[in-house]
């Protein structure tokens, strides 16, 4: 039975309200957050969290009839397939390994999908018949990662990602369909850079696509030549500034592109490729980007991210006014590959989910502005369990800079400040907590946790200045950022000081490090999930791109060596008093397992508490659901262990 968005609102505090930027964000009182009574609330099942599945990565079929996507239906990330009017989907592709990007040939015939190994990230191109079948390895790389297939007009070509695996840089390749010869595009000469979001030009001569730097903070689109590489700059600039392309109107005639204001905050234009002149569709000071065309080249769809929350537009390409989709709060998008438009343009491809609802496909009808629900993640028990919901707060740091959160007050809390409360930093550095379904967060929550998750100096979504504002300072400011959260679950009144915790993965991981090491009396346990701990041994160790990456926040480690010291948590870690929980995966090409082990061995001769594990066929976080659930049961139990001193 199809289903329309049901928007279920269990009762609780509204504590900041949406600001119109982020200069006009408020302070949250912390004696204005409430915990809600709510009857029958409880400690949702892990299994329920884990066995409620991820989807994403729609593709509609060459005649809107049928939907291929991803999903962990069955506890990995395999291809399935199902009719666009609803029913019950068909499983494709098995594989023990994660598939996603799943994009149809023009005529229908098959589906091509990406499909890692291990978790090592070093994927491969595979095409199945889109009926069902055998299938077929169309790269077959050991050495080489293929990403991102996107078609020709006609047919005849595909454009890739492509990365060498002992290269930094990930340049466009294209890829013969009849032959299965690939070359190269744009063979990047400049290690700090890398090329992304390659689009067709309609009639097929000619790519567009981003180059960016390694540290995310300048960007230029270019026109490639098909046939010969030869490549144009479109938006030629000075200094560093941000211009990424999205798609291109039917006509050829027009680009729509992400690009930055003043201040670095990015928003929506269309770019002439031929006078190379830009029209701006959107002036806001949070995070807008670009989406795609419709079929017909009227309209165009594009995203607003306000404080970690975002909506979804459809505007009218030819005044550029934009309405809103018809969506409930949360964290909202567009999927489809190439496009969110069905092929008669008259439906999109869309994603909800929120802090209570997991990612699920849903179909917009744009005419009657509603959306039917197309795939159905969560369980029948975890609909039907009372999931703590996410708070918006804010608060003054250290210097007085504005951190947003989101924050999860279980049900049923006494003010009376005995309970235990848990930072939740996220990776990165330049990324984002979003208001999404966060896992961890609900297993915490309804097991009595306060959570908080800030967005501290450092993250995106908030502009360039603030994205910056860690650079050669990792665990500087941002750790202060962390700190400083917990004084604001302390002084809610629900929190003991005497109990907090934090854990993390990747940079969240590294942020636990820090600040179990650096500011050992704050936390009373942690849990590292491959974390950082030397950044000079990650340089020995971590995929050539990402060590370009870590120069451009870190500086040169030889000029730079002392900021390299002081950043990690090596330096620091005989200092912590913390019980710790290490969780890594064996195949970690971003924080290899080098780190983790060095991590143990400080805990072990240093004389304090620590567990760990390692998870075989496992990468950067966990895709196998029984290693999902163990990682957060383990976590949950060590919590308990050492914050609620239970066995």
């Amino acid at each position: 039975m199809r289903t329309r968005f049901i928007l279920l609102v269990i009762a609780t505090a509204i504590v900041s309200i949406a600001a119109t930027s982020p200069d006009t964000r408020e302070i949250t009182d912390p004696k204005k957050i409430t915990s809600a009574d709510v009857a029958g609330a409880g400690a949702v099942p892990i299994d329920d969290l884990f066995y409620t599945r991820s989807t994403g990565g729609g593709a509609w079929s060459p005649d809107g009839k049928e939907i291929a996507f991803s999903s962990n239906l069955t506890g990995r990330f395999n291809l399935w397939r199902v009719s666009a009017a609803g029913g019950w989907p068909i499983q494709l592709s098995q594989s023990d390994d994660r598939q996603g990007d799943a994009v149809w040939s023009p005529d229908g015939k098959w589906i091509l999908y990406q499909s890692d190994r291990g978790g090592a990230e070093t994927y491969d191109l595979f095409a199945i018949p889109s009926g069902g079948g055998k299938a077929e390895n169309l790269t077959k790389t050991d050495d080489i990662s293929e990403t991102a297939p996107r078609w020709s007009p006609d047919g005849k070509q595909l454009a890739i990602s492509y990365k060498e695996k002992t290269a930094p840089v990930t340049d466009v390749a294209a890829m013969d369909w009849s032959t299965r010869a690939v070359r190269n595009l744009t063979n990047e000469a400049t290690a700090d850079h890398l090329w992304s979001g390659h689009v067709w030009a309609p009639d097929g001569k000619a790519l567009y696509a981003t180059r960016v730097n390694a540290g995310f903070t300048d960007a230029s689109v270019y026109r490639i030549d098909a046939a010969t590489g030869n490549k144009e700059e479109l938006t030629p600039h000075e200094g560093q500034s941000r211009t990424n392309v999205s798609t291109v109107s039917p006509d050829g005639k027009t680009l729509l592109v992400t690009a930055d204001r003043p201040g670095g905050y990015p928003n929506v234009a269309l770019l002439d490729p031929m006078t190379k002149k830009l029209t701006w569709v959107t002036d806001l000071k949070w995070e807008a980007e670009a989406g795609e065309f419709s079929p017909d080249g009227k309209w165009f769809t594009y995203l607003v991210n306000e404080d970690g929350r975002t909506d979804a537009y459809l505007a009218d390409a030819g005044t550029r006014n934009a309405a809103k989709l018809n969506l409930p709060a949360g964290l909202n998008g567009f999927s489809g590959n190439p496009s969110t438009f069905s092929p008669d343009g008259k439906r999109m491809l869309v994603s909800h989910q929120s802090s209570t609802q997991p990612g699920d496909l849903w179909v917009y009808d744009a005419a009657a502005k509603h959306a039917t629900q197309l795939s159905f993640s969560a369980i029948a028990s975890l609909t039907a369990a009372k999931l703590p919901t996410s708070q918006l707060v804010h608060y003054k740091s250290f210097d007085g800079k504005i951190i947003s959160a989101f924050l999860w007050v279980p049900y049923n809390l006494k003010r009376d400040g005995t309970h235990p409360g848990i930072v939740l930093p996220h990776g990165g550095p330049t990324g984002q907590t979003v208001d999404s379904f966060n896992r961890f967060a609900a297993a915490l929550a309804s097991r009595g946790y306060v959570c908080i998750a800030p967005n501290v100096r450092g993250s995106t979504g908030f502009g360039m200045e603030f994205q910056k504002a860690n650079v050669k300072d990792l665990g500087g400011g941002d750790l202060e950022d962390e700190v400083y959260a917990t004084k604001l679950l302390v002084a809610t009144g629900f929190v003991d000081e005497k109990k907090i915790g934090i854990t993390g993965g990747s940079y969240g991981g590294y942020m636990t490090l820090m600040a179990i090491g650096k500011k050992p009396d704050v936390w009373a346990a942690g849990v590292e999930q491959y974390g950082i701990i030397n950044w000079m041994t990650m340089l020995e160790h971590e995929d050539p791109f990402l060590q370009e990456y870590e120069k451009s926040l870190l500086g040169d480690p030889v000029k730079d060596r002392e900021i390299y010291d002081n950043a990690s948590p090596i330096k620091f870690l005989r200092q912590a008093k913390a019980p710790l929980l290490v969780l890594q995966g064996e195949n970690d090409i971003r924080v290899p397992k080098e780190e983790a082990e060095q991590v143990v061995a400080i805990y072990k001769e240093s004389g304090k508490t620590v567990d760990s594990h390692f998870y075989a066929q496992e990468g950067h976080g966990f895709a196998k659901r029984e290693n999902q659930i163990d990682a957060i049961t383990r976590t949950v139990a060590w919590f308990d262990r050492y914050l609620k001193n239970t066995n």
